[in-house]
């Protein structure tokens, strides 16, 4: 972890990008505390908090759509080959591909606010077959409310809690 904000701070934002792509599509990486020292480094004046928000955007929607693509060809038996080893058992990706099915809009819009569903929705979705446009829909909003959130919020929030330290 140490690694997160050297990196961005010396290559700017395409690192954020690239770390928020393989964190999409189930890379174990640490996407989302990448995204807020990224929005730490705007709020000092060391990027633009508007590239921060893009790139966070792009490297998200891309990478659940390699996601969906991977679930829809390789899907069901690459999720139960490697799904324990990210805890995820049979039992778990029986009921994360029944939501899916019922309510798979939804989950893939608010999958990235949950740490291991960010990882896996685009896979789920793809493996259970969710449409494509309404993936692409979910996953374009989803992510937009994902980056608004970790962009902004700690760029505009940061002399709130500097009161508190």
């Amino acid at each position: 972890m140490d690694w997160i904000e050297p990196a961005i701070a010396a290559y700017g934002v395409p690192v954020l990008a690239i770390i928020l792509y393989f964190e999409s599509f189930g890379a174990p990486l640490p996407g989302e505390s990448a995204l807020i020292a990224a929005s730490l480094l705007a709020a000092r004046g060391d990027l633009a908090v508007g590239h921060v928000f893009l790139a966070a955007w792009l490297g998200a929607v891309l990478g659940d759509s390699t996601g969906y693509l991977i679930g829809l060809f390789g899907g069901r038996p690459l999720l139960r080959r490697f799904g324990p080893s990210v805890r995820l058992t049979p039992e778990r990706l029986d009921r994360l591909e029944a939501l899916a099915q019922s309510k798979g809009f939804f989950m893939v819009l608010t999958a990235r606010f949950v740490v291991v569903l960010r990882q896996l929705n685009g896979l789920i979705a793809g493996s259970v077959g969710m449409p494509w446009p309404r993936f692409v829909v979910a996953n374009v909003l989803g992510a937009a409310l994902w980056a608004g959130l970790w962009s902004f919020g700690p760029y505009f929030f940061t002399d709130a809690f500097r009161q508190f330290l």
